[in-house]
């Protein structure tokens, strides 16, 4: 299996002398005052939440745009802090952004147009002009930030997700000598779909500066492959999934990514976590009453209305359960300066309302909507609790909920029910897999999921999480390494 340890004598005896810098818009920690101290913590996220992790293990640099409102206090002159706080292995490079950036590229261009285009959700995308030049600008800063830090020496540099379409070929053209890999964390939609978007030879061009473009799925490379030969003038090789495009080779590949299953498995078996699941059992009333969780960022991607008119119809059809479930649905809130973000927000609050309404008793209501960050140890606690978990993402590349759902249950019980539309149901398949869009299917898994024998239960738990344990973070991030720099992927280590 792979662990930290590998990955780390992996990376030192291939990569040699080259630095490793890895590029988000989100950073791993965040630095904020707290009254009169200044506090560190991690943000809600997937992507960070499974990088962090590597870079602790290799060391090396992660830029990223500051975002917290003491993150200028928290930095050296070279805008760097050593991070974890606790145990510093890596550096943390901030980028500053304006306003008037922020909103341009990462509200507009890249959340109110490329999340959208690339979504399956039918949410029509917005594309602004003036949004794709200051995303070129951002772009812009981040290669000054990158090639500061890299200082003309050998690196590696793995850009991470939609945010930095553009800034693989600028650092090309700065320095051809740098090993440039990405991370495409969405879906990349048929081509037909992409011709929409108005920049899109710009874009393939700013892609195609990349040694190495990864996606969690070969759906998804194809998709890519395709787009590019209807789109531009370059050699598309089907067979070996790779562009060359001015001479410069690209290596499309698929690598589903994971999380760090080791370190989930042994923090759910921790007495913080068991005095975590007390606090919520008092927080929900739970006694003897059975318990459904959803947990993800308010977004309309992730089907949250859907799941909740579910719960709905559930009940609606299933009387002996009424004033017995209860469902614990985190939504964290999340860009709340777009307008699609925030009808959906004022949607979930009405959906909950009236289903609240429609069946509560004196002493139960069958929905707590809790719009509100938590950290690891109380999502770990909640997942414990759950007889089920539902991830019903209308579409997704992967989803970490659902695997970190399965690392939680050291217990080997409780039930995932899962869309059929996320790239973790490729891996998953012992889930519940069901049509988000289908109410019927939904009630009915959720019956499923509290009908089921101990013993299905638990053999399908068991099967998830070898599947999760196998296919961890290190083994993702050693699988990118390996096909960066051409040498073969060993699978036991």
């Amino acid at each position: 299996m792979w662990t930290k340890k590998a990955l780390h004598n992996l990376i030192e005896e291939k990569l040699q002398n080259h630095q490793l810098i890895v590029v988000a818009n989100r950073e791993p920690y965040i630095h904020r005052f707290a009254g009169d101290q200044v506090e560190c913590i991690k943000p809600a996220s997937g992507m960070t939440t499974a990088l962090d992790p590597i870079l602790q293990a290799c060391g090396g640099t992660w830029v990223a745009h500051g975002s917290g409102n003491a993150d200028r206090h928290s930095v050296d002159t070279k805008n760097q802090v050593r991070v974890p706080p606790e145990n510093p292995s890596y550096t943390l490079r901030r980028v500053w952004l304006t306003k008037k950036q922020e909103q341009g590229y990462y509200y507009g261009l890249a959340n109110e147009g490329l999340w959208p285009l690339c979504h399956v959700a039918f949410t029509r995308p917005t594309f602004n002009p003036a949004d794709w030049e200051i995303y070129r600008e951002v772009n812009q800063l981040f290669a000054k930030a990158v090639l500061e830090d890299a200082n003309d020496k050998p690196a590696f540099v793995f850009i991470q997700d939609y945010h930095f379409a553009l800034l693989p070929r600028m650092l090309k053209m700065a320095n051809p000598n740098l090993i440039v890999a990405q991370f495409w964390h969405i879906p990349w939609p048929n081509r037909e779909i992409m011709r929409v978007f108005p920049w899109g030879e710009e874009m393939l061009d700013g892609l195609l500066g990349n040694d190495l473009l990864g996606f969690h799925l070969r759906h998804h490379c194809q998709n890519f492959l395709d787009t590019v030969d209807r789109a531009i003038e370059a050699k598309v090789d089907q067979e070996n999934s790779q562009i060359t495009c001015g001479g410069k080779l690209t290596v499309v590949r698929p690598f589903p990514i994971s999380i760090d299953y080791d370190a989930h498995v042994e923090l759910a078996q921790t007495a913080k976590v068991e005095n975590e699941m007390a606090r919520w059992r008092l927080r929900i009333g739970l006694k003897d009453k059975l318990l459904g969780i959803g947990i993800e960022r308010l977004d309309y991607t992730k089907g949250i209305p859907e799941r909740l008119r579910a719960i709905d119809y559930f009940l609606e059809h299933n009387a002996e359960y009424r004033e017995r479930l209860v469902f614990v649905q985190i939504a964290v809130p999340s860009r709340a300066h777009i307008p699609q973000y925030q009808r959906l927000d004022e949607e979930v609050d009405r959906i909950t309302e009236q289903i609240n309404w429609k069946w509560s008793t004196d002493d139960w209501r069958p929905i707590l909507l809790l719009k509100e960050h938590h950290n690891q140890i109380e999502m770990i606690a909640l997942h414990r609790l759950a007889n089920f978990c539902i991830v019903s993402s209308l579409h997704d590349g992967m989803n970490l909920v659902a695997k970190e759902h399965v690392a939680s249950r050291c217990d080997e019980d409780g039930v995932l029910i899962l869309s059929q539309f996320t790239g973790t149901a490729r891996e998953l398949t012992d889930a519940l897999l069901v049509n988000p869009y289908s109410m019927e299917a939904m009630a009915d898994a959720i019956r499923l999921a509290l009908e089921l024998p101990e013993s299905e239960r638990c053999k399908r738990m068991q099967k998830m999480r070898a599947a999760v344990a196998n296919n961890n973070i290190y083994r993702w991030a050693g699988k990118v390494f390996s096909a960066l720099v051409r040498f073969d992927f060993p699978e036991d280590v």
